[in-house]
């Protein structure tokens, strides 16, 4: 007896397709919702591997970044022009600050001063 004349095999080949098709349709849902979020609220700069990213980072007058740290240590933001000294943020976490006056900010880790990064606010 093959797969296909086994009793129930179409019924489950379906509620997988169905299942997977549904699972696909979530993830772009949740990317394109974080995506308007993201436009919406402000943007993201990701630390991952020693790194930030994007930089430079262009943003308008008013918006809110927030840094995001994907490695599996701690990092600091540091951004002498603004007085900015943000706490240690462990794996997946999170700080923001509100860019309100144009102009160009550079940046970097406080544990890791080797980590750079810029913001360009219009």
């Amino acid at each position: 007896m093959s797969e296909l004349d086994q009793p129930g095999a179409p019924a489950r080949r379906t509620l997988l397709h169905v299942l997977g098709g549904a699972g696909i349709l979530a993830a772009l849902s949740a990317r394109h919702g974080a995506a308007l979020a993201q436009g919406a609220s402000g943007a993201q700069i990701v630390i991952d591997n020693f790194t930030f990213a994007p930089t430079p980072l262009a943003v308008s007058k008013g918006s809110t970044v927030t840094w995001v740290n994907h490695d599996d240590i701690p990092h600091s933001i540091v951004c002498p022009k603004l007085n900015l000294h943000s706490h240690a943020m462990d794996t997946d976490g999170t700080y923001a600050n509100r860019f309100d006056r144009p102009g160009t900010y550079d940046y970097m880790c406080g544990l890791h001063p080797h980590m750079k990064g810029r913001i360009v606010v219009t």
